[in-house]
């Protein structure tokens, strides 16, 4: 019995370990190998940043994917366009920026686009007073083609009247102030349009939220003599038209033209007179929610500068009888939802809570509002276009409109055109939006749209070519074909001690996170070793929140660090990215998504047997003593005695 039950262990043993080389098999199939390229010249030029998520497709609306002839040049003009990627988040950064490049060679940075600003300006190299922001600040020494604007009759200037100056303040008290100066502008290598010399601000001072600000500075879209798009448009190098288009909410990012487009035939228009405002403004007349008109009076939109578009604010903000008005027809259908207090004490915010945390459920709970336009044509505003989500409680929403204290301007900022794709026809003086998916609009961009020219003379190629001016830089860590891929490796050189660095190793690694705008759970480190006495070597592994990577943001990753735009304390001393290494990502098969479940099933069913095949021989043999046991005077066979 006991050879039998020794006997049940080791096939028990042998089935385990089989299972385990089985499995284990399974979840590592044969790839491709992995891609292992060093890094290009440290002084490879910026390349152009992009989003780390991958944009899931906000399910809020289904949008149809006809291309529509939507984003090709209009066909009535030969004018091209520059077509410009939107990054950060409306609500959680607060505005959009676009990546603009300034001088030869190319210096890159981050800008906010704004329909309300009139003047692009960014960092100046001598400014004392500018915060610490995304990009270094614009050095005009380094760039052979930049050109101080000289004091004249059309400008302000400075003390000396040598130079023309600028100077810009804001409603949230933020304030920016410098020279101006001249030189080429390039729009990355996405753009039809050529790099063109144009005039911006060189900060010498910034105040309020511009000090504190992540964006390096703004990309003015308002009318005026300073605006990029009007100096664009004096040249008859563009169309007098622009286009933006925001991502929805949890979404974020969109795409930016500069330039004309062919409108969609489902396009809604609604007259903007240039002469009524400085600013964009649209005619509205009328607030339906729910299909219910609100009760007001005709011309309540009209007051002061009207109904004005502004992308760099993030809100909107109605005159107080319209608010008021407002905020009771929405109230009066959430019946179902709880009013609660909003995330923030020291704002009066009108919430709800009881509502799905999925973006598509929202329009089953909250009422459609629409804006009525001078033609009768209807802008529909889904849910996520007048809420957010509130930062504290799960499933709960505010009202994204508030009252504009008592100035009779209605003013609309970003959340009301989230997923709407706006076209400024500044020639024809009318606004267009359309509502569609603007976390696709850039690939749809990036696919319809003819491939910008380049130097080499090849067409179609599937490897696009940064412009000569202004180049974003991918090329030159372009990975071979389109893949997805599941791990980006990389090994770092840094100039510091081994035993100084080993107990700060984690902090590096948010460090990292942070710089690459990547969740800090993204960052894996992998190894740390000694390369000297003032030397380490750290390998990291960078993996996506969800599937996979793309190869857009695979070289936007690289770029950065090769080419020494993070930024790293003093205390860790300098760095060098030795080398790199892509892994693509694998489809895992049902066995690799469940190979653990199943292994641990089938342990547990041997223990089980091998439990009931010990209590099953023990119980044989207690009973096989019992069998052997006679009492004392119990008969038993005579044995015949043999002799010794």
């Amino acid at each position: 019995m006991l050879f039998m039950a020794r006997a049940l262990v080791d096939l028990a043993v042998a089935t385990v370990a089989f299972f385990l080389l089985f499995l284990l098999s399974q979840s590592n199939p044969s790839t491709s190998p992995p891609l292992l390229l060093p890094p290009p010249h440290h002084g490879a030029r910026p390349a152009m940043i992009l989003p780390l998520f991958p944009s899931p497709k906000n399910s809020s609306r289904t949008f149809s994917n006809s291309p529509r002839h939507l984003l090709r040049s209009d066909s009535h003009s030969s004018h091209p366009n520059a077509r410009m990627r939107l990054y950060d988040d409306l609500l959680l950064n607060g505005y959009y920026t676009t990546r603009l490049w300034i001088g030869t060679p190319p210096q890159r940075f981050a800008l906010i686009v704004d329909t309300g600003s009139t003047v692009t300006y960014v960092p100046c190299a001598t400014c004392e007073q500018c915060g610490r922001h995304e990009d270094p600040k614009f050095e005009p020494d380094l760039s052979s083609t930049y050109k101080p604007v000289k004091c004249n009759l059309d400008c302000n200037c400075d003390n000396d009247r040598v130079q023309c100056i600028y100077e810009r303040q804001y409603a949230e008290m933020s304030s920016s102030s410098g020279v101006l100066g001249e030189d080429i502008m390039s729009f990355g290598n996405q753009s039809e349009l050529m790099p063109q010399r144009a005039v911006f601000g060189c900060e010498t001072e910034e105040t309020g939220d511009l000090y504190s600000q992540h964006a390096d500075g703004i990309m003015g879209l308002g009318r005026g003599d300073l605006s990029i798009v009007d100096q664009l448009v004096e040249k008859g190098v563009i169309s007098d038209s622009f286009s933006l288009c925001y991502g929805g909410m949890d979404i974020g990012g969109g795409a930016m033209v500069l330039g004309g487009i062919s409108a969609p035939s489902d396009m809604v228009f609604s007259n903007s007179d240039p002469e009524r405002s400085p600013y964009y403004n649209i005619d509205l007349k009328e607030i339906h929610v729910a299909g219910k008109q609100l009760p007001l009076e005709p011309n309540v939109f009209d007051g002061k500068y009207g109904t004005v578009l502004d992308s760099g604010t993030t809100y909107a903000y109605l005159p107080e009888a319209v608010f008021a008005a407002f905020k009771n027809a929405i109230i009066k259908e959430l019946n179902s939802l709880k009013q609660i207090r909003g995330p923030d004490p020291n704002y009066n915010d009108i919430c709800f809570s009881g509502a799905s945390s999925d973006v598509s459920e929202l329009s089953k709970m909250f009422p459609t509002v629409e804006m009525v336009f001078d033609n009768q044509q209807k802008l529909l505003l889904s849910p996520e276009n007048y809420l957010f989500r509130h930062s504290k409680v799960h499933g709960a929403y505010c009202l994204g409109i508030f009252q504009n204290e008592k100035d009779p301007t209605t003013l609309l900022g970003g959340i009301i055109v989230r997923n709407t794709l706006v076209t400024y026809d500044r020639e024809h003086s009318k606004i267009g939006f359309w509502k569609t998916n603007c976390s696709e609009l850039w690939e749809r961009l990036h696919t319809l749209s003819p491939s910008p020219s380049s130097s080499s003379g090849k067409d179609n190629s599937t490897v696009e070519l940064p412009p000569t001016s202004a180049p974003d830089g991918p090329s030159r860590y372009a990975l071979p074909g389109e893949i997805q891929i599941g791990e980006i490796k990389l090994d770092m050189s840094l100039s510091v001690n081994y035993s100084y660095l080993k107990p700060r190793i984690n902090k590096l690694a948010e460090l990292i996170a942070k710089e690459l705008d990547v969740n800090a759970s993204q960052v894996h480190l992998l190894n740390c070793t000694s390369k000297g006495n003032n030397s380490s070597l750290v390998r990291l592994a960078i993996v996506p929140t969800g599937t996979y990577i793309s190869n857009v943001t695979a070289i936007s990753i690289i770029s950065r660090l090769a080419e020494h735009r993070v930024r790293l304390p003093d205390t860790l001393g300098n760095y060098q990215l030795v080398q790199w290494k892509v892994e693509p990502f694998v489809q895992q098969t049902w066995w690799q998504l469940h190979y653990f479940v199943v292994l641990l099933a089938i342990i547990i069913a041997i223990i089980v047997g091998l439990s009931v095949s010990g209590m099953w021989i023990i119980w044989r043999r207690r009973q096989q003593s019992l069998n052997s046991y006679k009492p004392v005077d119990a008969a038993v066979p005579e044995q015949e005695l043999q002799p010794l």
